[in-house]
């Protein structure tokens, strides 16, 4: 995986307008009922690296009054100087950087955002890593991410974003950030689709596998989990076409691999050498169904990242999100290398 953390990376690069979709909520947990639409909500999914970084330079361009930003990690200078050209504009910029693995990384743009009007506060240091990718601006929109703002790897690394209004999520996601800002213990709530470590992390995603009855595609950075190893490897037992794609970073996760394999799962690798890498976490659920249901976000398949870091994940129904994100991993899955 890259470097000592292994959960580095996002993959950003080419020109591409992405998709803006329409706005069915997911199964929601506060204020409606599970398929009840939300008119006045939007979902864009950026895929990451075709449609590049532009959308996020836009969303963090388009603040008027306030942007908050978590990331875990940030190394591009690009996305620094639209962040301090918003505070020059008058917004207030707050963001926080993570402190416990990423320190010597995002050191430079600390110092670089402090000097040019950005409120910027090192992580809480109680949770392993705050390994969440979240922007808001103006209290009404965010986008949450699977990749780290990192220029190094935008031209190769599979990532996705979700930018989405829905009033219910966004409050959660800002209450949730003004806690984190002043290091104060806080229980985040779901809003109608977000799913959060170390909240409810595994009560969230592990469901949506053990639920699937036709088909499963997964995408994920790692495969260190026992319970999400063993979920999978239990639907393909029941007959679900599961797809795994990764990257092979040293045979890491060999011996999971092969347990998937021996239950019927259908893995694919790319070689960490090779030209696309697989950061993104993405589990696609009963497409084309009644149940289709898809999960994106920052939390990969590993104890610290589902019970001691700070992340963040959507879970949605909107057709147009799983449609796209299905697509993109099903294009990964055909160019890897069916693990034997």
């Amino acid at each position: 995986m890259r470097n000592q953390a292994r959960v580095l990376a996002v993959a950003l690069a080419g020109t591409l307008a992405a998709a803006v979709v329409a706005a069915p909520a997911s199964a929601a947990r506060t204020g409606t009922p599970a398929g009840i639409m939300r008119p006045d909500s939007t979902y864009q999914l950026v895929t990451e690296p075709d449609d590049g970084l532009a959308p996020i330079y836009d969303l963090i361009d388009s603040a008027t009054t306030t942007l908050d930003m978590t990331m875990y990690e940030l190394t591009d200078t690009t996305a620094e100087q639209h962040l301090a050209d918003a505070a020059a504009r008058g917004v207030t910029v707050r963001v926080i950087l993570d402190q416990n693995r990423e320190k010597s990384h995002n050191t430079t743009a600390y110092d670089y955002l402090r000097q040019h009007g950005v409120q910027v506060h090192w992580a809480w240091t109680t949770y392993e890593a705050t390994h969440q990718k979240t922007i808001t601006v103006d209290g009404a929109t965010s986008a949450i991410m699977s990749g780290n703002l990192t220029s190094q790897y935008y031209a190769t690394s599979r990532d996705f974003a979700v930018i989405e209004n829905n009033s219910y999520d966004v409050r959660a996601i800002e209450k949730t950030f003004a806690a984190d800002f002043t290091d104060t213990a806080f229980t985040p709530t779901d809003g109608d689709n977000l799913v959060w470590s170390p909240t409810d992390s595994e009560q969230q995603i592990l469901p949506i596998i053990a639920n699937a009855t036709t088909s499963l595609s997964v995408e994920n950075e790692e495969m260190a989990y026992p319970e999400v190893t063993d979920a999978l490897a239990a639907a393909a037992k029941r007959g679900v076409t599961v797809e795994i794609t990764m990257t092979n970073d040293a045979n890491d996760y060999a011996t999971e691999f092969d347990t998937l394999t021996a239950a019927g799962a259908h893995v694919h690798t790319y070689a960490y050498t090779a030209s696309r890498y697989i950061h993104a976490k993405v589990i696609v659920a009963d497409r084309g169904t009644a149940a289709q249901v898809v999960d994106v976000g920052s939390q990969n398949f590993s104890d610290a990242s589902w019970n001691h870091n700070r992340e963040l994940g959507v879970i949605s129904t909107n057709s147009g999100l799983i449609d796209g994100i299905d697509t993109a991993v099903a294009t990964d899955y055909a160019g890897g290398t069916a693990w034997s």
